[in-house]
């Protein structure tokens, strides 16, 4: 699609289509190299994909640095936008200058853009209202706090969200809301920041935006920093509204306190729930940022205040608990590659099941001369397989079968799991999956031993 999208657009076909990494959502994202070289994207959305062609097309309209779109796809499903690079303003949050320079841009979009902004046009709804509010303090209750187990009132606690969901849906300006402002959805480009990442952008509080670029918890902004770049922000947005100093430092606290839940909410059900475990890593960030924001009581908020410091005590607990637990697992997962022609491997464990899973109903890069005398390690047939996508899916499905198994072995003290891959020939199908396993199975929980054998290959290690 892709593909076909860049030589009608360009007359010419892409060099090379590099699959990139993909983000917190499930767009996916190619490089199409060439004469130009531009990024690909994949949505599930044709509502979502369309708000962001048309607040790109707005916001460059009015000047402002974001990615120039040059083609769509009829269903609205697919486009093309210019290439920005590889560095987002996260991996250079070093740089004060950057940063400064990011947040001085920020005011831009808020107001200047917002002036002829068609915000029907907005996704998933055109104002960050009432209504709306309440979606995100739910949001965190049934995806973060009922996953903590602890117990609170629903109708004291649904009367404190209603009353933060009546103080912060106020907004006279009319300013365009980014919603999800933070580091990562700047990209640097010649020494620039370039915004990404607007789609999901509605009318809405100036506030809510920086709070989630200062707070962001992988970050990690000390204090002093924070407050010079609200200083830097108040300075920039002064050319566009009067901002009383006092006022604002009180909202910027409640929005603060307001993006936190949505965060974890976030976080909960990324994490817990879709089973990403980068999500699950940033849980100890975003707890401790709440727990330094309730340190000082909301009295607007009593009983979520209540509620929020006895979650805090009950996850801090827990990740003590877990820490020490995954100091002293005992669990080992065996991964193995493997040729159906010479049988499935034996649990040499003597424990017998674990998991197969059979490769051979995607391409076979073995049928392909110039794939023969190479694996699923190499790059060509890597690029091959998630080009694509069908392997991509296929694993997203193993590891949901599989994580709850290595939890629980880890959990009831367990000593042997085995995932095993198969394919034709042990060479390419096979190997990718098993790799691809034994390094998410590393990176999702650490303290498990992983051992990985590419049986068909002679190669046997210990990650």
């Amino acid at each position: 699609m892709l593909k076909d999208l860049y030589e009608k657009k360009f007359g010419v076909s892409p060099s090379e289509v590099e699959r990139l990494t993909p983000a917190g959502s499930n767009r996916q994202y190619f490089r199409l190299k060439g004469c130009p070289t531009v990024v690909g994207v994949i949505g599930c959305s044709k509502e979502e994909n369309d708000a962001f062609i048309y607040l790109a097309r707005h916001f460059r309209s009015k000047g402002l640095p974001v990615p120039e779109v040059f083609a769509v796809s009829e269903d609205s499903l697919a486009y093309l936008q210019e290439d920005l690079g590889d560095r987002s303003l996260f991996d250079e949050r070093s740089s004060i200058e950057l940063l400064k320079k990011t947040i001085s841009l920020l005011p831009d979009f808020q107001y200047a853009g917002a002036e002829g902004l068609d915000f029907s046009k907005c996704y998933p709804v055109s104002e960050f209202d009432n209504q709306a509010i309440l979606w995100d303090l739910n949001y965190f209750k049934y995806c973060f706090l009922n996953t903590t187990g602890i117990s609170y009132s629903e109708p004291r606690l649904e009367e404190d969200f209603r009353k933060m969901a009546v103080r912060l849906s106020a907004n006279p300006s009319g300013s365009f809301m980014y919603r999800d402002f933070q580091s990562r959805n700047v990209m640097i480009k010649d020494g620039q920041p370039y915004f990404i990442d607007f789609q999901g952008g509605r009318r809405g509080p100036a506030e809510y935006d920086l709070v989630s670029f200062i707070t962001q918890a992988r970050a990690g902004f000390p204090v002093e920093l924070r407050e010079e770049l609200t200083q830097t922000y108040i300075c920039s947005a002064s050319r566009y509204v009067d901002i009383d100093p006092e006022k604002f430092s009180l909202r910027l606290r409640e929005f603060s306190l307001l993006r936190n839940l949505q965060v974890l909410g976030a976080y909960g059900f990324r994490g817990k729930f879709e089973r990403k475990p980068h999500f699950l890593k940033s849980i100890p960030l975003a707890i401790g940022n709440l727990s330094t924001l309730i340190a000082e009581p909301f009295v607007e908020y009593p009983y979520l205040t209540e509620v929020l410091e006895r979650m805090i005590n009950k996850v801090d607990s827990e990740l003590l608990l877990s820490a020490t637990q995954r100091s002293e697992s005992s669990l080992t997962v065996t991964v193995m590659s493997f040729s159906y022609k010479k049988g499935i491997p034996q649990d040499m464990s003597g424990n017998g099941g674990g998991f197969v899973f059979d490769c051979r109903g995607m391409e076979n890069p073995g049928r392909y001369d110039e794939y023969k005398q190479i694996t699923g390690l190499d790059r060509p047939v890597i690029d091959f397989l998630e080009g694509r996508g069908e392997i991509i899916r296929f694993l997203e499905n193993c590891y949901g079968l599989v994580d709850p198994s290595v939890e629980c072995y880890d959990r009831r003290g367990f000593t042997s799991l085995s995932v095993n891959f198969g394919c034709t020939g042990g060479q390419h199908r096979s190997v990718y999956g098993a790799q691809k396993m034994a390094e998410h199975i590393k990176a999702k929980y650490p303290h498990v031993k992983v051992h990985l054998i590419h049986r068909e290959q002679n190669i046997d290690q210990s990650l």
